[in-house]
């Protein structure tokens, strides 16, 4: 009976060992979450507790299979850290493909590294990493940590799908909090990935979400956070670094954050109030004073990035940044706030998402957001905003990177939410005027004339500070349709009273006129052909966006070379649709003389995935007419 029972122990013991060993073999993903992924996550606990306002714990227990070199970037085995939040624990261990343990590693064995990089004057955060080369794929990480913050401001995101080409077996949170703080949350997209609720009191919230297949990105997609499952959450009552809030909507932030962050941070010294008050001089009028104080401070400060203070939000007092002569997006748009207060222009600290692709402040839930802050101006029934950081920008130019977004303004009374300024279409303007010559040998002399607005001058702009090689880069990749180029004389003017930037240019190639017996062939477009690669996606998921339309306009004179006839002319173009219009015209003036004219208007807005198609299919017929040809004969 005693060795009976010695080997049924034996025997469950190593069954259940083989059990836990195998837990993260390959073998065990099913394809399906193999399909377009580089990792699979295996699963992925968050257990976020709410102790009081001024502490919260975050524990994170995570599994991730890294299918190839492109998936180690899921593993997120990364923690943040200052004086307000500590990390109490944080290891993990490394299995091979079946299973296998590789390596146990500590916190000590983790990489500890300040957050200040390159771009970053100061910082008083930290992030502790784990660094880590396979010996081959796939492997798997298990890794565990324990955060502990007075900062309840952030409370986490949970994405249970947190990037393309990842796949979810399993992903949990769980949340505990007082009910005395105020919990809100809000949910996005969970019933179409099928997001379970498992529980929900007055305090304490728990989801779960299973089997979700990796996703590839799709060309002119929305972002990727109004596409995939998430869970937002917030406090009425918070902490900040050591400073309490108490805000339920964006109304009350503003006036909180008004009131305990950015108070006493406009004082300036005397010198530089009379100089301010002198350098406006008699100038009544609001923004012609603003933007006397915007090109001063352009002249005067530089950006470097500064993460100190609380949590990188208090911006420096304005008073050192008059000192230093330098500051980050917060400390620069407050000091011109501080200018413009000597001088009676009243003025808003500005807080938003800034990046090329729009991204709003969510109006409809509170809870601190964004990664920028511009100043915002008064005009009457509408504002202007300034990018306080720029040398370069023109008084109130925004596009490509403020534009078309929802934002808070932080008001006395109180926070406000508003959309910043829509640049149209059509303003988005580029006028092009020129000409070309081609010899009996197909050489390539032309002159060209382009005008650049809207957010195409934001494009345009940066070419003058370009290098010398920078610069003949850039035209080389612009007129990539134009072999054997070489440039000439360049000259630029750039009108930011107007905000137009105008390129004019000189350039010659050889063979642009491709000789083929008695005939010359060559392309009629030579200036502005349309680049734009939109390529098939078959089965498209995503609906798709564009973003900024713009209008283009073309007049070419084309002198033809002596001694060769006309044998064919593209025929006059024209294309309508909802994306846009398109329209081609060649007019002949005399045997060696045409005028080539051309317009493309692209409309901006929000597309169905059925209708990706549909666009594809306008662009390479523009595309196509773009590349029309001309036959010339030899006499």
């Amino acid at each position: 009976m005693k060795n009976l029972c010695c080997a049924l122990f034996f025997l469950i013991f190593t069954s259940y060992s083989f059990a836990q060993k195998n837990d993260y073999s390959i073998l065990k993903i099913s394809d399906s979450l193999k399909d377009n992924a580089n990792a699979v996550v295996r699963f992925d606990l968050t257990d976020i507790s709410i102790l009081s306002q001024r502490n919260m714990v975050i524990k994170t227990d995570r599994a991730v299979t890294v299918l190839n070199e492109k998936g180690a970037r899921a593993v997120n085995a990364v923690e943040s850290y200052n004086k307000r939040t500590s990390v109490k624990n944080i290891e993990a261990i490394i299995y091979d493909a079946f299973g296998n343990e590789i390596k146990k590693i500590k916190k000590k064995d983790f990489k500890d590294v300040s957050a200040a990089d390159g771009a970053t004057l100061a910082s008083d955060g930290r992030y502790i990493y784990l660094e880590y080369t396979p010996i081959s794929y796939p492997y798997t990480i298990v890794y565990s940590s324990e955060i502990e913050t007075s900062n309840t401001a952030f409370i986490p995101r949970w994405l249970p799908l947190d990037n393309y080409f990842v796949s979810v077996e399993k992903s949990i949170i769980n949340v505990k909090y007082p009910n005395t703080l105020g919990f809100r949350k809000k949910e996005s997209q969970f019933s179409v990935f099928d997001i379970k609720k498992t529980d929900e009191t007055d305090t304490k919230l728990s989801y779960s979400a299973k089997n979700i297949l990796a996703h590839k990105p799709e060309d002119y997609s929305p972002a990727f956070s109004e596409l995939y499952p998430k869970l937002t959450m917030s406090l009425e009552y918070f902490n900040l670094e050591g400073i309490d809030g108490n805000a339920k909507n964006w109304k009350e932030y503003g006036k909180w954050f008004s009131e305990k962050i950015l108070t006493e941070t406009i004082v300036l010294p005397e010198e530089t109030k009379s100089k301010i008050k002198a350098l406006v001089g008699n100038e009544s009028d609001p923004l012609k004073k603003a933007k006397i104080i915007y090109h001063y401070v352009q002249e005067k400060s530089r950006y470097v990035s500064i993460q100190l203070g609380i949590g990188g939000f208090k911006p420096m007092l304005a008073a050192d940044v008059d000192r230093l002569g330098y500051g980050d997006c917060k400390a620069l748009s407050n000091y011109t706030r501080a200018l413009l207060d000597v001088v009676g222009v009243p003025s808003y600290y500005t807080e938003l998402y800034g990046d090329s692709d729009l991204r709003d402040i969510d109006e409809d839930f509170f809870t601190i957001e964004g990664n920028h802050v511009v100043l915002c101006i008064p005009d009457k029934e509408n504002y202007v905003f300034l990018e306080c950081t720029s040398q370069n920008d023109p008084f109130g130019y925004q596009a490509n990177f403020t534009d078309n977004r929802k934002v808070i303004v932080i008001k006395p009374e109180g926070g406000e939410i508003i959309r910043t300024k829509i640049y149209e279409p059509k303003s988005n303007a580029q006028i092009s005027k020129g000409n070309y010559s081609l010899d009996e040998n197909g050489v390539f002399s032309g002159v060209i004339n382009i005008t650049s607005e809207g957010s195409q001058y934001g494009r345009k702009g940066q070419i003058e500070r370009f290098q010398p090689h920078e610069k003949e880069k850039h035209y080389k990749d612009y007129w990539s349709n134009i072999n054997n180029l070489k440039l000439g004389r360049i000259a630029f003017t750039n009108d930011k009273e107007n905000i137009r930037f105008t390129e004019d240019v000189q350039l010659t190639a050889s063979n642009y006129g491709v000789i083929s017996g008695n005939k010359m062939i060559f392309t009629v477009d030579a200036f502005n052909q349309n680049s734009e690669n939109v390529k098939r996606i078959r089965n498209r998921k995503n609906p798709f966006q564009i973003q900024r339309g713009y209008l283009d306009t073309d007049e070419i004179e084309i002198n033809l070379p002596a001694g060769f006839s006309i044998e064919f002319l593209p025929q006059n173009y024209e294309l309508k649709g909802k994306f846009g219009e398109y329209k081609t015209e060649i007019i002949k003036n005399d045997s060696n003389k045409l005028t080539y004219k051309r317009s493309m208007f692209l409309n901006k807005g929000k597309y169905s995935n059925k209708e990706y198609d549909e666009y594809r299919l306008f662009m390479e017929q523009v595309s196509r007419n773009d590349n029309a040809k001309i036959i010339l004969t030899k006499n």
